[in-house]
């Protein structure tokens, strides 16, 4: 038995990958089903194409080339069925007892012996806090979800990434009254091509209120103190959609025993060809290996590592 830790695309790849290799696995996730796709925006687009999302040779078929975050879901839920693919959901896993070829995985509801393990949580399920007063009110949301409730609001989005420029623009027209706060002095580079000029404009023309170098101070019931190259500005607000970016389960990998890089990366330490950590027998699997490096590695370029996992157990098992 091998026991992967989170249902996302390439966990599941692994799971199919095992399966295909003989060997029965458990999908224990902490969510739902690809849980972190569930948390992207109603209304996302993959910057993807569908064919690079596909696993275990599931053709994906999606109306345009670029699928929406409903096709995702369904196309990962169905690919799931089809493997019939053994998958625990809402059940977290707090510890991994034990040695290779005897592990003892430790949840919320029951504890599994597994004789390997594989980590594939990817980084989308810890909100990068922001650590201002106010952060904790109900208004502050680390998740945006679909822009019509933000209607006739006055919306702050914090962050300058793909997810910042999604929510300013959806919820603008939708109605909002929409300002956007980024750190730097520009909006990043790797915002979606198609979505650069539109949020751009909006900012350039003043429908969307930019606010540049700038950070947040405090956030009030009904007002947001920012700072702001020009000052401090104390302006109304409704919803702060603070769109910071997530980070990898650090704790949960410490608490494994995997060894993290040093650098800022905090990436966790394994072996290239094999993906195993420096526990042996305990694997990482996609977007978890780049640590805080979150946009090296991505669906596409991250399925492979479901082969060379599932290879090297085959061979040590």
């Amino acid at each position: 038995m091998v026991i992967i830790i989170g249902s996302g695309p390439i966990g599941l790849a692994t799971a199919i990958a095992l399966k295909q290799e003989g060997i029965q696995s458990l999908i224990i996730e902490r969510g739902c089903l690809v849980n972190s796709i569930y948390n992207y925006p109603t209304n996302m687009t993959f910057f993807s194409t569908s064919d690079k999302l596909e696993i275990g040779n599931i053709p994906f078929i999606s109306h345009g080339s670029k699928p929406t975050r409903k096709e995702a879901l369904e196309y990962y839920r169905r690919t799931a069925e089809h493997y019939e693919l053994n998958v625990n959901l809402f059940e977290e896993v707090k510890s991994v007892n034990g040695e290779d070829g005897n592990f003892e995985v430790v949840t919320t509801k029951d504890t599994y012996l597994a004789k390997k393990v594989v980590l594939a949580t990817g980084f989308y399920g810890k909100p990068n806090m922001m650590n201002v007063p106010g952060e904790e009110l109900p208004k502050v949301l680390h998740y945006y979800d679909d822009p019509h409730r933000y209607a006739w609001q006055n919306v702050l989005v914090v962050g300058g990434g793909n997810s910042a420029a999604d929510a300013a623009l959806e919820t603008y027209r939708c109605s909002a009254n929409v300002s956007i706060l980024v750190k730097q002095d520009t909006l990043k580079p790797s915002i979606k091509y198609w979505v650069k000029p539109d949020i751009d404009n909006r900012i350039e023309e003043g429908s969307i209120t930019g606010y540049f170098n700038s950070e947040v101070l405090e956030i009030r019931e009904e007002e947001v103190d920012i700072q702001t190259p020009g000052g401090k500005k104390t302006i109304p607000n409704d919803f702060v959609l603070a769109m910071t970016g997530y980070l990898p389960h650090f704790d949960l990998m410490k608490s494994m025993g995997i060894e993290l890089t040093t650098d800022e990366k905090k990436m966790p330490v394994f072996d290239e060809k094999t993906l195993e950590t420096n526990r042996k027998g305990l694997y990482v699997a996609g977007v978890v290996c780049g640590g805080m490096d979150t946009s090296s590695l991505f669906i596409e370029n991250s399925r492979i590592h479901a082969e060379h996992i599932a290879g090297h157990i085959e061979k040590s098992i």
